[in-house]
């Protein structure tokens, strides 16, 4: 196996979580001790912002009005694309019932979670696909009520994002942003209801809260910075690449971006070619997406393309394309992704925007043990039994011997006492 590096990541410099976790740490205990009033000291402090929490039915519809309507038309294309990919995974999660043993009847039940609280990030980007990405995936899930949050800016939460909630289904917006907007939705304050499970992406603080309130509601993720790897071939475009690779550069700083090439022509002109493009990127963009690609990218060579799938798999990446011959064989083949974009006709900006897949995705190599956002995250698979009076014969014979062997005498009195009058 041949692997060369021709351009390596600078060492991750050793960084220290605790200011964020006590920060985090002191604002959800504030808020859990102060309700409301706590969360409207921060929204005050950290967003300046101090007008009206909640968004009003009015103020609802006065944001959707002023959206202009082939922005309107290009968010309905999004969301139904997203919807009609929610509906085909529902369609996949099956109620069941077994015969256990004669008289022993056991099942499985698809009961959607009571409430749920989705985060919508603001800050230097309008989030508009992340609104439409958690609330209609909960909407078609059957989630009976949806909180989403978001920063305000001034005037409130931008017309585009409001309009996402409404058309996805909302039912309360909260003018909320940061660690603040997270707790408000956990505790169900400002006329909600406390959240079941908490989901979409955030800064660092925004994941620190959802990290440190798991476990009293359900989380999405352990979200980290977005990242994505590029395998390409002698087939490859080096300027499709290098775009597809500066593309998602732009998110920021401390996202990582890789190429394995099998053709070292196509790497070394992505490496020519990347500088250029960032250039092209208006600021902060390209500043973002400089540093990016300065001190996290990567671009490997490989001899053959299993050494380059077993190196994606290796990285488990959030974002996975393939630009190269037999698609097929790559499909078949890799197996560590949070999602899978096969084709230089296709490319993460469309399943970050518009494409149906969710874009809630996990990172930092999580995606070798887990998947995304989708219906089955706000979906509980529950199990049920109920048996005869044949069938509870056997099971308290056999459950009560059992129990004495593993020293849990109780256990056995509650399975014998169905032997009685039997």
């Amino acid at each position: 196996m041949t692997v060369t590096y021709l351009k390596k990541a600078a060492p991750r410099p050793a960084t220290e979580n605790n200011d964020i976790r006590d920060i985090v740490r002191i604002m959800l205990t504030n808020i859990a001790r102060d309700g409301e009033e706590a969360v409207r000291r921060y929204a005050k402090d950290l967003d300046r912002w101090e007008g009206d929490i909640v968004l009003s039915d009015a103020d609802r519809a006065a944001a959707c009005a002023r959206v202009p309507e082939d922005l309107k038309a290009d968010i309905q294309f999004a969301h139904n694309n997203i919807r009609r990919f929610a509906q085909a995974q529902q369609a996949t999660i099956q109620e069941c019932e077994i015969e256990v043993i004669p008289g022993l009847i056991a099942g499985q039940k698809q009961i959607p979670v009571s409430s749920a609280g989705c985060y919508v990030p603001g800050g230097r980007y309008s989030h508009i696909a992340s609104a439409l990405m958690t609330i209609t995936t909960a909407k078609v899930a059957g989630v009976p009520h949806i909180t989403a949050a978001s920063p305000p800016r001034e005037g409130g939460i931008p017309d585009a994002i409001v309009y996402a909630m409404d058309l996805s289904g909302a039912d309360l917006i909260l003018n909320l942003g940061g660690v603040q907007g997270i707790a408000a939705m956990a505790q169900g304050l400002f006329g909600g209801k406390p959240a079941d499970i908490l989901v979409g992406p955030g800064n660092s603080y925004v994941a620190e809260a959802k990290r440190m309130l798991f476990g009293e509601v359900g989380i999405d993720m352990f979200a980290g910075p977005t990242d994505s790897l590029v395998i390409a071939d002698h087939t490859a475009s080096v300027e499709t690449v290098a775009w597809d690779l500066v593309s998602q550069a732009e998110h920021g700083v401390d996202s990582p971006v890789w190429l394995i090439a099998t053709e070292r022509d196509l790497a070394n002109g992505v490496l020519e070619r990347v500088h250029a493009l960032i250039a092209e990127l208006p600021e902060p963009n390209a500043s973002a997406a400089r540093t990016s690609w300065e001190d996290r990218a990567e671009v490997i060579l490989c001899d053959t393309r299993e050494e380059a799938a077993a190196i994606a798999d290796r990285y488990a990446p959030e974002h996975l394309q393939v630009q190269a011959d037999d698609l097929d064989w790559w499909l078949n083949k890799l197996s560590a992704y949070g999602s899978l974009f096969l084709g230089e006709e296709t490319t993460v900006s469309f399943g970050d925007k518009t494409s149906g897949p969710n874009h809630v995705l996990p990172t930092s190599g999580a995606a070798r043990y887990t998947g995304g956002l989708s219906v089955h995250k706000f979906t509980k698979t529950v199990t049920w039994q109920r048996c005869n009076t044949e069938a509870s014969h056997e099971l308290a014979q056999r459950t009560a011997r059992i129990s004495r062997m593993e020293g849990m005498e109780g256990h056995a009195r509650a399975a014998e006492i169905r032997l009685i009058g039997a």
